[in-house]
């Protein structure tokens, strides 16, 4: 919560008293809602009653650090040989863009239960040169697939290739602090025009949901989430009244409307942005492509760099509508990529923070929602399914919606 640690995620602990204050700079840390009681009791008060808060913990920001190794290395607490770890493993070597390595904890508190002792992490931005990385026993997982390829795993990888859903989304982040973006009616004619169902089918392969709401149906603690009214319009009506909202903002043939999507390196991204650049010509619209690695992409992003329309994706840190509809708060810089700022949306989050009948809640936050669809700081176009590599001798895999799969529980059978 320091302000000094600039925690870009610092707000996923708001709920916690004074936890806002301390890290807008206005009350200092021993102000924190938190007290160690005794050696293993901790108690933490909150500002208001937090459904979620239990599974909240469980992101990263609720993960505790060895304050002694802070304090004594500072930012190289996180290299090997300084981190202390109270997990099933420990940070052994780490050599960026090559490979993490861990080796299990005998300070543990389950030890004799981990059955792998040494794991290898290697970043593959390339999916097709994981899947051959995969097919020649080189990984026992890979978080990711080459959708161009789904009809091929599935033919002959049987169980090994893992289709499930998943708790998230991908969206077009739309600039509404940058003329014309911050025009409602440019955004809306934007989305009416977009054929999710063909992208989520034909693009990615039929791993992919076309989305017509920003919360993904079936989240906890929440109804049928606010679906766009158009969704079941035909796409030539769509297409009518998009020209006729863009029309309305003043343009048209005369004045065509210049559009810039950036993405991040992948080619099922540049895919995507090459078939709504074609659902956007009928429209006028004249669309370029903006193409960065991942790192500068969401940097621009989160640092409120100069972009139209962006490419971005939200996997939910806990089963709750409130960790996607948090996103766009005023008071979210770090995730509100849009600059979106609304009181009453603001309005409707608070009111929802401090609902500890469930049922209301839900309908507040529905009616947030509903608010978030009418002015569409972000585009929703599809719910993710999670696509997995998983070798017949990894044993202990489940299948979940968030897609979490730890080690410890896990076993490599020769």
């Amino acid at each position: 919560m320091s302000p000094v640690a600039a925690a870009k995620y610092a707000n996923v602990l708001y709920p916690i008293v004074n936890a806002a204050e301390i890290h807008g700079g206005a009350l200092p840390t021993s102000e924190l809602g938190v007290v160690a009681l005794d050696d293993r009791t901790l108690e933490i008060t909150l500002e208001a009653p937090t459904p979620f808060f239990l599974e909240l913990l469980t992101h990263q920001t609720g993960l505790p650090v060895h304050r002694p190794s802070v304090e004594a290395h500072g930012p190289d607490f996180v290299r090997p040989g300084n981190m202390v770890s109270n997990g099933a493993y420990v940070l052994a070597d780490f050599v960026p863009n090559a490979q993490v390595k861990l080796t299990k904890n005998p300070e543990f508190h389950a030890a004799e239960e981990v059955r792998i002792d040494t794991v290898y992490f290697y970043p593959t931005e390339d999916r097709s040169a994981a899947l051959r990385r995969f097919q020649a026993g080189e990984l026992h997982s890979n978080n990711d697939a080459p959708v161009e390829q789904v009809a091929w795993m599935k033919e002959n990888l049987g169980a090994r290739f893992r289709v499930a859903p998943y708790l998230g989304n991908y969206y077009y982040a739309v600039n509404t602090g940058k003329p014309p973006f911050d025009d409602p009616r440019v955004r809306m004619a934007l989305s009416m025009a977009i054929d999710r169902e063909f992208i989520a089918e034909e693009i990615w392969g039929g791993t992919m949901v076309a989305g017509y709401s920003f919360v993904p149906p079936g989240t906890a603690n929440y109804g049928a989430p606010a679906i766009a009214d158009y969704h079941d319009q035909g796409m030539i009506d769509r297409e009518d009244a998009a020209v006729a909202l863009l029309a309305e903002a003043g343009f048209g043939p005369d004045n065509p409307l210049a559009v810039e999507i950036r993405f991040n390196t992948s080619e099922n991204h540049k895919n995507t942005a090459l078939a709504i650049a074609d659902m956007w010509q009928p429209l006028g619209v004249e669309v370029t492509l903006l193409n960065s690695d991942t790192a500068t992409h969401y940097a621009i992003l989160r640092d409120k760099g100069d972009f139209d329309v962006a490419r971005a994706g939200w996997i939910a840190d806990y089963n709750d509508p409130q960790n996607f509809l948090f996103m766009v708060e005023s008071d979210n810089p770090g995730f509100n990529y849009a600059n979106y700022a609304n009181p009453e949306y603001d309005a409707l989050m608070d009111r929802a923070a401090a609902e500890t009948d469930l049922e209301v809640r839900a309908r507040i936050l529905f009616e947030a929602e509903s608010l978030f669809m009418r002015d569409l700081p972000f585009i929703p176009l599809m719910y993710y399914g999670s696509l997995s590599l998983v070798s017949d001798k990894l044993e202990g895999w489940q299948d979940n919606i968030q897609n979490v799969h730890a080690t410890r529980w896990m076993a490599i059978r020769e």
